[in-house]
């Protein structure tokens, strides 16, 4: 049976490359080739910065509430087509359907639907200056660019393309090349709900068309989702051109957990923030802190959930909720990271090896992995491994663990499980993360600002200020009186 192939989608159609080069996307829990996508020729990269440069001169010059009204009938149709969008991400990703049927098409209409809600409420400033006065005014920047992670591929193409149309702006997308299809539904989607052909262009490919995307002087912004060495070659070839960048990049995020914390609600925190989406998530607690006085109670729970209440299979059936990892090439490296914790001398307390469940024989999945007995020196503590293995810190000092958890290049989030409300506020002022939870983990509603500190981001996503991000300021000072000119 032939696979479908699948072009680049530019000016509202697909749109056939001249070079024929595709690239083959497999489902990471069958091994199985299920389609194939073209590359962005320079045929095809040329054809997209035209198309948006026409679809921005028609989208910018509506008023927002029209584009308000637009993009809440997109949100309409991804509410409608849930089932078949989350299916779409679990043959590309890997991912459980019980995950991705509740979340990630949810969590990307909430997003687009948030900032179609924001469009008409942008207003600028006036002031008086003597006699004159001048006043402000909120424009978009013009293109920008989206360069999306292969976790929650539509997700992510909603969170960047929500605020960016919101305001004004075009947007040539490029998913991740493991990933493609979900973007390409939405753009279907956009021309079905009225956008304008042109507003959002989808281009395919890896590194390369991501670079010519970032260093094209037709682009005003580039936002990219991804790893930390991905973000600081994004940023440098985005500084050719001045561009703005955001990025949202990764993490080795700390939970502290107290003694006097509720220990079941902890672990189930802790379980969330790794193994959900088989621990392919960036802002998860990989470095889980618990005090000394209730660690015993907390691996004995922690253990024992892990082996009874983890089911993995084909990520299709909705009984399972741990699917495969994204390739064969990142479950070798996720094995790798464990192999390397065993020979630094952390012990395993449950987990560990690859797996091979009856459903899903030839997917690409690990096991639920818990290390204890672990320091902070250790690679497994220190780097992001991006799968479902978890390490487990003790503690007995509050400063003295705030000092740990901040000891890292990266800032993404942090968690803090305690039921004094003075002691949670405390610690979790001094963490430094962009993105913080107390007593929960992992939430991200649309209306709340995600976004790292040190080497873990730029900017925000989400928001009211990320809408500031997709414009630019303009000031016109408006004279009243006649110019006083030595001239």
């Amino acid at each position: 049976m032939t696979t479908p192939v699948y072009e680049n989608f530019i000016n509202g159609h697909f749109l056939k490359n001249q070079t024929g080069d595709t690239f083959a996307v497999k489902n990471p829990a069958t091994d199985e080739v299920i389609y194939h996508v073209e590359i962005a020729d320079e045929f095809i990269q040329n054809a997209a910065i035209e198309s948006a440069k026409q679809g921005f001169a028609a989208w910018s010059a509506m008023t927002p509430i029209e584009r308000s009204r637009i993009l809440l009938k997109a949100v309409a149709i991804l509410r409608e087509r849930n089932d078949e969008l989350a299916k779409v991400e679990v043959l590309d990703t890997g991912k459980p359907w019980q995950e991705a049927e509740c979340v990630d098409v949810e969590t990307g209409a909430d997003v687009i639907e948030y900032f179609a809600g924001l469009a008409p409420a942008q207003v600028g400033q006036q002031q008086m200056v003597g006699n004159d006065f001048y006043y402000t005014r909120k424009e978009p920047l013009g293109i920008c660019a989206g360069i999306g992670a292969w976790n929650y591929p539509l997700q992510i193409a909603c969170w960047k393309s929500g605020p960016a149309l919101a305001a004004g702006n075009a947007v040539i997308f490029k998913p991740s090349e493991e990933t493609p299809l979900g973007a390409i539904k939405l753009a279907e989607i956009f021309i079905e709900a009225g956008v304008p052909a042109g507003v959002f262009n989808v281009v395919q490919g890896a590194a390369e068309v991501g670079q010519w995307l970032t260093a094209n002087p037709n682009i005003e912004k580039v936002s990219f989702t991804g790893e930390v060495g991905t973000g600081k070659k994004v940023m440098a070839s985005a500084a050719g051109s001045l561009k703005d960048v955001t990025m949202e990049l990764g993490g080795k995020s700390p939970l502290l957990v107290f003694d006097d914390a509720d220990v079941s609600q902890a672990v189930s925190a802790a379980m969330l923030g790794n193994f959900y989406t088989q621990g392919e998530i960036c802002t998860n607690c990989t470095r889980i802190y618990v005090h000394k006085n209730v660690y015993q109670q907390f691996i004995d729970e922690l253990k024992t959930r892990t082996e009874q209440n983890i089911i993995a299979g084909d990520p299709m059936d909705p009984e399972v909720n741990l699917g495969a990892l994204i390739s064969k090439k990142h479950q070798e490296l996720v094995l790798g990271y464990i192999d390397k914790g065993i020979q630094e001398g952390a012990t395993l307390l449950t987990g560990g090896k690859a797996l091979s469940p009856a459903s899903a024989p030839n997917g690409y999945f690990v096991e639920p992995t818990v290390f204890v007995d672990c320091n902070d020196d250790m690679t497994i503590v220190k780097e992001e491994i991006f799968g479902p293995v978890m390490s487990v810190l003790v503690f007995d000092d509050e400063d003295d663990v705030i000092q740990r958890a901040n000891d890292t290049h990266l800032g993404l989030a942090a968690g803090v499980f305690t039921k004094d409300i003075q002691r949670a506020h405390r610690v979790i002022h001094q963490l430094q993360a962009g993105i913080c939870w107390i007593n929960s983990y992992g939430n991200s509603p649309a209306e709340m600002p995600v976004g790292g500190y040190k080497q873990s981001g730029i900017g925000r996503e989400n928001g009211i200020e990320t809408l500031d991000h997709y414009t630019q300021t303009k000031s016109i000072y408006v004279g009243m009186s006649n110019i006083e000119s030595p001239f």
